[in-house]
């Protein structure tokens, strides 16, 4: 029989009323849930006072998550076990406090499943690990954005849970204009940070800043700390594209063989490189990089990962690459591979039908 612990949910929350109910349904296995609230001018906290969850106000000016993640940690009991952030769009599966306490074995931080993004029938398109479970003591947040939790140990305790799964249901309409100064004000604050170096330049992407993009993921690139290949990669794809919407192929292709060389055993820069050549009309080199990102059948639990790389893209390439190769056959067989991932495509079934004449 496992130990038993004193399992403490903590969240922030801001006009999230929808979520309430679904998430504290989730949440309702710990032995006590603290929520703090930084403005909402919905019903979010008379919901979740409803139900029972302990809720403070506080208004954090000038606005950071990690100031914000520290102020609702400290509404914590001090005899707390265990930790366990979560934000109200999240949703842990079933018997997920059992499996807590089973894994837990007086460890500081405990990893478990984060599946980021779902498609409509709850398939996982992008997991990853997740680390917001820990102990009351050793821990505190850190960074404007993309906070994380900062252990004061030398000697940290960390397990692995997979069994214990976050989905992740995301608010479409959630603004997410606060994120391009927080992470700025992250890197002015730690300049040779290579994680925020990273989120910085990717934010730059999203806003179509493509010269900023460029030139803050090669300072990425270029730390020494930078060390972590698929995240290397990652900024190496990530320059690739800046490069691409500048309309300089050239310079695009250099970055995209540099991603495949620093991560070989990924898909994500084959397959952008095969996107690359098919805008180009290099069919073979495009089958060439397909075969090799088909080769690779590891889907690793990182953030890095792309949807495009697991979903009907590679067979959809191949068979257009055939088709235009005049392979009949070969595009056919990838056209049914391809319906075969995404059977609601009316493109790739007018493809089949073109290619079946």
């Amino acid at each position: 029989m496992s130990k038993k612990y004193k399992v403490i949910v903590y969240a922030i929350c801001k006009n999230e009323s929808s979520f309430v109910e679904r998430w504290y349904n989730s949440m309702k296995e710990a032995d006590e849930i603290y929520v703090l609230d930084t403005g909402s001018t919905d019903d979010t906290v008379s919901k979740l006072e409803s139900l029972g969850v302990h809720v403070e106000t506080k208004i954090i000016t000038p606005w950071r998550f990690d100031v914000a993640r520290n102020e609702s940690l400290k509404l914590v009991p001090e005899d707390a076990d265990i930790c366990v952030c979560t934000d109200l769009d999240e949703v842990f599966s079933p018997g997920w406090r059992s499996k807590l306490e089973s894994s837990w074995n007086d460890s500081n931080r405990l990893r478990y499943l984060y599946n980021w993004s779902l498609d409509k029938n709850d398939v996982p398109l992008v997991s990853f690990l997740y680390e917001k479970i820990h102990d009351r003591t050793h821990y505190k947040w850190v960074y404007p954005v993309h906070e994380v939790l900062s252990c004061s140990l030398d000697d940290e305790k960390v397990v692995v849970d997979k069994s214990i799964v976050l989905n992740h249901y995301p608010d479409s309409n959630k603004s997410r204009s606060s994120y391009l100064p927080l992470l700025e004000l992250s890197v002015k604050e730690n300049p040779n940070n290579d994680r925020n170096l990273h989120y910085l330049g990717r934010e730059y992407m999203y806003y179509g800043k493509w010269n900023e993009c460029i030139d803050t993921l090669i300072k990425h690139i270029n730390l020494e700390t930078s060390t972590w290949s698929n995240e290397r990669s990652a900024s190496m794809r990530y320059i690739s594209r800046a490069y691409i919407n500048l309309g300089r192929l050239d310079e695009a292709s250099y970055w995209l063989d540099r991603a495949i060389e620093e991560c070989p055993n990924t898909r994500e820069a084959y397959v952008e490189k095969a996107m690359l050549e098919y805008s180009k009309k290099n069919y073979f080199d495009v089958i060439n990089n397909c075969i090799k990102a088909k080769s690779i059948l590891t889907k690793d639990l990182i953030y890095t990962n792309e949807v495009f790389c697991w979903d009907s893209t590679i067979d959809d390439l191949l068979s257009l690459s055939y088709y235009n190769l005049g392979l009949k056959d070969e595009a056919l067989f990838y056209i049914k591979k391809a319906i075969e991932l995404n059977p609601n495509d009316e493109r790739l079934k007018k493809n089949k039908e073109e290619f079946e004449k």
